[in-house]
């Protein structure tokens, strides 16, 4: 987003870099120029909106990570999602014009801000720039019932393997490396987001590291067989694991390959 220009001190971009970030088709009918959205940044920590805070703006990562969260009466939170560049946040103000999640910071952020009065009165203009953010919303409720449907099939190990999986995938679509990242979020927030306890999370990620499917060094995460995490149903039994990894030292092999291990599964 470099092309974004300077306008009262502030960055802006026009509808085409918004909709270049979105992975959606600029509005033909639409003068570009004409139209300019303003960047605002965040630190780490900080909140973007609260929950049942009156709605008034979409959001578009542009940089950085966040995690939306709903909260109960006890202050128990529940993670929703992970945005990252090119997610849109704030959907969920729609329907009650008050939003129902909380959004915060997991690093420094770059937003661009979607007022939805400008929006939905582009919209009633340019019909085909409506039916685009319709497509964009509907693309984050596909990802969400994808991750409930997850949380409903799939045993601990598979779930902390897809979510390595995806994150993966994302930083490649971002441009980054898909083989070394670095986890802007907790073990207990991947554990709130996948239904698991950070006991469950840390353990998981140190027989991922044991057996050779990843590494771990505190939140870098090097991902070794991203085939094999793919299609990881469950993992064996320590007491197996130990006992097969224990037979190859014997044996003078440096490793196991993780198709040994998951092979009785």
């Amino acid at each position: 987003m470099e092309a974004g220009r300077q306008r009262q001190g502030r960055l802006w971009s026009n509808l085409k870099e918004v909709c270049d970030l979105l992975h959606i088709p600029a509005a033909c009918s639409v003068t570009t120029e004409e139209l300019l959205f303003q960047h605002v940044q965040f630190k780490t920590g900080q909140r973007i909106h609260t929950i049942g805070q009156p709605f008034d703006t979409l959001y578009i990562v542009n940089s950085g990570f966040l995690k939306t969260v709903l909260i109960d009466e006890f202050g128990n939170e529940q993670v929703l999602s992970f945005p990252m560049k090119g997610d849109m946040l704030g959907v969920d103000g729609i329907h009650t014009r008050h939003y129902s999640s909380e959004a915060v910071a997991l690093s420094d952020c770059d937003l661009i801000l979607l007022p939805f009065k400008k929006l939905t009165a582009l919209g009633r203009v340019h019909l085909e720039l409506e039916n685009m953010m319709y497509g964009v919303m509907s693309r984050e409720l596909v990802r969400e019932q994808a991750m409930i449907g997850m949380l409903g099939a799939l045993s601990a190990e598979a779930r902390v393997a897809r979510f390595l999986v995806s994150l993966a995938e994302r930083f490649a679509q971002m441009g980054y490396s898909s083989k070394l990242f670095n986890l802007r979020m907790t073990r207990h927030e991947i554990g709130s987001y996948l239904g698991l306890t950070l006991e469950t999370v840390s353990r998981t990620l140190s027989a991922f590291n044991e057996i050779g499917l990843i590494s771990v060094d505190q939140r870098t995460i090097g991902i070794k067989d991203p085939e094999a995490l793919k299609t990881l149903r469950r993992l064996p039994p320590s007491r197996t694991r130990a006992k097969q990894l224990a037979a190859a030292k014997t044996k003078g092999d440096d490793a196991v390959a993780p198709a040994q291990l998951l092979a009785a599964l």
